[in-house]
């Protein structure tokens, strides 16, 4: 009897075996792929896209010394997305110079505004100086709520700061009456309420009053996409805007102190990029042992 089997090549037999190669080393393949690079501060470079380029510009087109409100309206379970991105906001603010105000619209975001003014603004800019260059305000309760009192008056809902004295007694928040006399906007935002609100409630009340920008998670942007350009001047999505925003920044304005803290999005990165293309080499891999025992007697259809 004449065997039907076709001849196999070397090539086509490996393809074949890898196939049915055991799962956990595809397991393991990837756990090395994520931890190499997170031990190794292993980072490519970034070229920043159009979003992160007007977020940029969206910084740059406010003159220097302008007022500034940050609402950071997320908590530690977003800080691997978002902090890098708070990170270069306040050093890009404190850079050209601008006079910052912090609040929260989420209780813990009073304690992620403590962390980036300590490891941000006052490592590499320690000229600034409370109540004169910036000031804390802390975290209100109360959502969108917050936003649309603060839109008519600002002492409403921030009679005093988080040090317990009044606003008017403040020099940096003397002159503040409503939310329109700030001349920039910058939230950094993990959900509601956050960046969606800002727009609804802040931004198209005053369209003209102030440049609005914001930083948000990967699940979060989709929501913000249909606000951008118009209605939001800037917007970064997830890490991946966030390492080419840090690109520009860093560029432009190189810290004095600490330039890792500002290397962090791009360090994040680097795992991501790694592991997405041995997610691809995989999925191609996959397909090409399939393809192969197809012509295999007994091969898998």
């Amino acid at each position: 009897m004449t065997d039907q089997t076709p001849h196999i090549g070397p090539v086509r037999r490996l393809l074949v075996r890898l196939g049915d190669i055991d799962r956990r080393w595809i397991y393991l393949s990837m756990a090395l792929a994520v931890a190499i690079p997170m031990l190794t501060g292993l980072s490519f470079p970034e070229t920043p896209g159009k979003m992160s380029s007007a977020t940029f510009d969206a910084i740059e087109s406010v003159p220097a010394g302008a007022k500034v409100l940050f609402s950071f309206d997320y908590d530690p379970a977003s800080e691997g997305e978002l902090q890098p991105m708070a990170n270069a906001f306040v050093h890009h603010c404190a850079a050209r110079g601008h006079k910052m105000a912090f609040m929260a619209l989420w209780p813990l975001g009073k304690q992620m505004a403590e962390a980036t003014i300590d490891s941000i603004l006052l490592a590499n800019h320690p000229q600034y100086r409370y109540g004169e260059d910036y000031v804390q305000l802390g975290y209100m309760p109360g959502f969108e709520t917050v936003i649309k009192g603060l839109t008519t008056n600002f002492a409403s809902q921030y009679p005093l700061d988080v040090r317990g004295t009044p606003i008017g007694n403040i020099p940096l928040m003397s002159d503040v009456k409503t939310l329109q006399d700030f001349d920039l906007i910058v939230t950094v935002s993990a959900g509601y309420a956050g960046a969606k609100e800002w727009v609804q409630y802040a931004k198209s009340t005053y369209p003209d009053a102030y440049v609005l920008a914001a930083g948000s998670t990967g699940v979060q942007a989709n929501q913000l996409f249909p606000y951008y350009p118009t209605q939001m001047e800037g917007l970064l999505a997830a890490v991946k805007g966030a390492a080419e925003y840090e690109t520009l920044v860093a560029a432009a304005y190189p810290p004095p102190a600490h330039p890792e803290r500002l290397e962090e999005g791009r360090r994040r990165m680097g795992p991501q990029f790694v592991a997405h293309l041995l997610m691809i080499g995989l999925i191609v891999l996959g397909n090409a042992s399939m393809f192969a025992a197809r012509g295999m007697k007994g091969g898998r259809r």
